[in-house]
């Protein structure tokens, strides 16, 4: 499986922008994939997950209620849509696909390019 992010750019607090992410690989459609976050200088954190068939999400605190995750399994295109964005929103933003757990901690198996976000205050 092989994924690619875009959508990323410069918006104003309060804006809104839509992530996007090419999903190729004939099993892709099978997986859980997810959105990851990492703010200039910090680790890498979770901010959203959606199931194969898009019936199950969850999302960090922070970006729950102002994020929505959602997928086209038809186009093999997973998105973000990021609203009332803050200045700590501020991060490249990564997709993931196939999550796992071991021990009773996720870890994802395939990870795709980055995009940049950058909110202005």
């Amino acid at each position: 499986v092989q994924l690619q992010a875009f959508g990323g750019g410069l918006v104003q607090a309060g804006g809104s922008l839509r992530l996007s992410c090419a999903v190729s690989g004939r099993t892709g459609s099978s997986y859980t994939v997810g959105w990851f976050r990492q703010p200039p200088g910090k680790e890498r954190e979770f901010a959203a997950a959606i199931s194969s068939r898009g019936g199950s999400t969850s999302y960090s605190d922070s970006v729950k209620d102002r994020f929505t995750i959602s997928r086209d399994n038809a186009r093999s295109t997973l998105y973000l849509q990021m609203n009332s964005l803050k200045p700590e929103d501020t991060a490249v933003y990564f997709c993931a696909a196939d999550r796992k757990i071991y021990r009773g901690d996720y870890y994802w198996i395939n990870w795709g390019q980055g995009t940049l976000v950058t909110v202005s205050s």
